[in-house]
């Protein structure tokens, strides 16, 4: 670890020693990063033994190994903004500083709960006090909150969370299968970032043992991933074959397989999903809706072709959310990921991305589904809070490639879930709904009569009977339904990080003050209605008019997303800065290649 590094030189300058150990970890919002290089090697020494999982016999070897470009990174243009008024007036930044102290006040809270009542497990049930192990019984939480501890300089309890995940079983779960899209997002993503941050080695040493362990499931005929796998079957030698899925979880694992391998040297990771790139490109073109991947795939018959469903939210998001970043990531070496992304926004901003009605004539946009049908492609108004990200994808890409168009629909995407969070009684977003498009061409006034029309047509009523204007009341009155919304399908918050998260990419990207005051609105918003005596739970109704029913329910992801983006966006914008840094799905930072 960098402390034990420094040792020896503090043994000879100890007052010297000692006042660089105190300017280096508390000078305001620095967060200590060594200054390495993009690699690093394998574990070596003692810690370099082989992994259980690179012992267990490959049935279905690569026929060739790609290696990992090594031309020079494009030196993209800057991310960030070159401004911040906030930091040049002491009383914002005072203010800034308070919030992004109450941050850190309420993870504190959590963590301590979860140490005492759920240490080692994957998560704390945050009102009952138990736990629950959903994700292998592997320390989620813990794994997963190993960045935001570095970052929050909990230092004491970083080591203490280390020492524990340097103990955990990869080769033991009490689960009939895994979820290899989760564990590679939070176990594989929590341990290379943690690993970023401090260079403690322990952590490469997990991230190769659950690589490994992943790079199991690709052991298959066609070398494509089984994404719901039988870790017990392949601990015995049993051979399996690839399944049915989701594009998400086939597409969201590139830049954990990528940093793995740029971190070791070692390029059977970027192989392994470079396969899986090599398709969704080659496919792209041939969908139903050119552009966009269907939801569904077929990874035994390699078909990410076949499918109706086209969506940039659940069960799509982060695999079109890995395009751009997979750029950043590898330094623009292999173009085929910006090209991929440009023909999907292209088609997304066409027939997913629209202007809603609202009763003040906001200008803001929602990102939809689209369906393919014998007449051409039909939206489907449905919000998410999960594609709530859209925004600040669109906002990283449009600075990365000189997409100067993209930035103005990033803001209405982001400004539209800004606006979503403030309209909903308790001042946060559900988790899914429908609204009102705006009819075709520029015009988008409101009108009530427009709304409740629409209304009655998603609950199946006639709007042209002649009791639609008290059935419509009725059916808002019932389903408590804010103006603009036409049907609420999950009035649950379940601690998301989408919003927050694009919120926080947008202000970096800008610079924008006006968004701290949005993102504190948000923070204080989340912590009043799912604050329990432990720590946050999820909730079941935010459309309630009384306090919402708490779900006992609190996963890693609100430690070690939501909480971290609050965190950041309150901190100084050299804290994991977005031109030295790209997060992934679960916000754990990796280094980009730079020039």
């Amino acid at each position: 670890m960098l402390a034990v590094r420094r040792r020896g030189y503090f043994a000879l300058f100890p007052a010297f020693g000692l006042l660089l150990f105190l300017v280096l970890y508390f000078r305001g919002d620095a967060v200590t990063v060594p200054k390495r290089g993009t690699g690093g090697g394998r574990p070596g020494g003692d810690e370099d033994e082989p992994t259980f999982w690179s012992k267990v016999p490959v049935h279905y070897p690569p026929d060739s190994i790609r290696p990992l470009p090594t031309g020079t990174p494009v030196q993209y243009p800057r991310v960030q903004a070159t401004t911040f008024p906030v930091e040049r007036d002491a009383e914002a930044r005072t203010r800034r500083i308070e919030r992004r102290d109450a941050v850190r006040d309420v993870f504190y809270r959590g963590w301590l709960s979860y140490r005492e009542l759920a240490w080692g497990a994957d998560e704390l049930a945050p009102v009952s006090g138990g736990v629950k192990n959903h994700f292998g019984g592997w320390a989620a939480t813990l794994v997963d909150a190993l960045d935001t501890l570095w970052i929050m300089d909990l230092k004491d309890e970083f080591d203490e969370a280390v020492s524990k995940a340097a103990t955990i079983d990869f080769t033991q779960t009490d689960l009939p299968q895994i979820n290899v899209f989760e564990t590679n997002i939070r176990y594989l993503g929590g341990f290379l970032a943690a690993y970023e941050l401090s260079r403690d080695r322990r952590l490469l040493r997990k991230a190769v043992e659950v690589g490994d362990m992943l790079y199991k499931a690709f052991d298959t005929p066609n070398r494509m991933p089984i994404t719901r796998w039988d870790l017990h079957a392949a601990a015995r030698g049993e051979k399996q074959v690839a399944n049915k899925g989701l594009i998400a979880e086939v597409g969201t694992l590139s830049m954990e397989f990528t940093r793995l391998s740029m971190l070791t040297g070692e390029p059977k990771w970027f192989d392994a999903v470079q396969r899986i790139s090599d398709e969704m490109a080659a496919q792209q073109d041939s969908t139903a809706l050119p552009g966009l991947w269907p939801l569904d795939v077929n990874g035994k018959k390699k078909v990410f072709n076949s499918g109706s469903v086209f969506a940039l939210g659940a069960m799509a998001d982060s695999a079109y959310e890995y395009l751009p970043k997979m750029a950043a990531l590898i330094g623009g070496q292999l173009p085929m990921y910006q090209e991929m992304y440009e023909k999907a926004i292209k088609a997304a901003m066409k027939h997913n991305i629209f202007r809603p009605l609202t009763p003040t004539n906001e200008d803001i946009l929602i990102a939809g589904n689209a369906h393919a049908k014998d007449h051409g492609i039909e939206l489907e108004p449905q919000g998410q809070h999960l594609v709530c990200f859209w925004g600040g994808m669109m906002a990283l890409a449009a600075r990365l490639f000189s997409r100067d168009q993209d930035m103005e629909p990033a803001r209405k995407l982001v400004e539209g879930c800004i606006w979503t969070y403030k309209a909903f009684p308790h001042g946060i977003m559900a988790e899914a709904f429908l609204m009102a498009p705006c009819p075709a061409g520029d015009s988008c006034q409101w009108s009530e009569t427009a709304w409740k029309r629409e209304v009655l047509r998603r609950a199946g009523k006639d709007p042209n009977g002649a009791e639609s204007g008290a059935e419509a009341d009725a059916i808002i009155k019932e389903e408590r339904l804010p103006k603009g919304f036409t049907s609420i399908n999950d009035r649950a918050y379940v601690l998301r990080p989408e919003a927050i998260e694009s919120v926080f990419v947008l202000y970096r990207v800008t610079g924008r003050e006006d968004l701290l005051d949005a993102a504190w609105d948000m923070f204080i918003a989340i912590d009043r209605a799912t604050s329990t005596e432990l720590a946050n739970s999820a909730v079941s109704d935010v459309t309630s008019p009384e306090e919402p029913k708490k779900k006992d329910s609190m996963e890693s992801f609100w430690m070690a997303e939501t909480l971290k983006y609050f965190y950041l966006i309150f901190s100084e914008p050299g804290v994991i800065s977005l031109d030295e840094f790209v997060l992934n799905t679960e916000a754990h930072p990796f280094r980009r290649l730079l020039k």
